[in-house]
């Protein structure tokens, strides 16, 4: 058969280019849930037996670091002008003063170069920053962990012992406030089993890498 009898394939529109080269990025997944409830520990078991190409963004705080705790591996420790100069500069994804007192937040460069990349990033902050995540990222997942009752979640507060009572109460009061907002989420997690919470966050995950 000649060349000018050779099938061609109809040109590309605009839309089918985009998806061509730009593929789509990797799900961005947000947990969320009230101090004490173990939302972290949930992703941290789930990451290290999850097949799903996933990783958890390393969040920048101004608080003083711990003695048990890595520059980098657990949190980005800045000084408070590199946090506000991160501000200025759109280098952050969200953030927030927690108890009035710490700045927290999520880099951007800790999300945005592996989602383009395909991996899944998954945000474990508090609910005043999950909510601006959502503004900003409205196709993320947002997963709220819960605790079986306030009560469970108290016992667990007091039981770390390494709070005076001063802090422990205005944590509870503070839960308070998270969880009437449980409702906001796309998912929620009640944080009553720890590997059934893990697999059920693992399931809403994989659903939405196969969207």
């Amino acid at each position: 058969m000649g060349s000018d009898a050779r099938e061609t394939e109809p040109p590309m529109n605009g839309e089918a280019f985009r998806a061509c080269h730009h593929p789509p990025l990797a799900p961005l997944v947000v947990v969320s849930g009230p101090s004490g409830v173990g939302k972290t520990t949930v992703v941290d078991r789930l990451l290290a037996g999850s097949k799903l190409p996933l990783r958890r963004a390393v969040t920048a705080t101004t608080r003083h670091r711990r003695a048990n705790e890595e520059n980098g591996r657990d949190y980005h420790f800045w000084g408070e002008g590199e946090f506000r100069r991160a501000i200025d500069d759109g280098r952050m994804l969200e953030w927030a003063v927690v108890f009035g007192r710490d700045f927290y937040g999520t880099p951007r460069s800790e999300v945005d170069p592996h989602r383009a990349e395909g991996r899944g990033v998954i945000l474990v902050i508090d609910v005043q920053g999950a909510a601006r995540v959502r503004e900003v990222c409205p196709e993320c997942l947002s997963v709220f962990v819960e605790p079986p009752s306030f009560e469970e979640l108290e016992a667990r507060l007091r039981g770390r012992q390494d709070m005076p009572e001063e802090r422990v109460l205005r944590r509870l009061a503070t839960a308070c406030e998270e969880m009437a907002r449980a409702g906001e989420f796309h998912h929620r997690i009640v944080n009553r089993d720890l590997i059934d919470a893990v697999c059920e966050l693992e399931h809403v995950i994989r659903k939405r890498f196969n969207q």
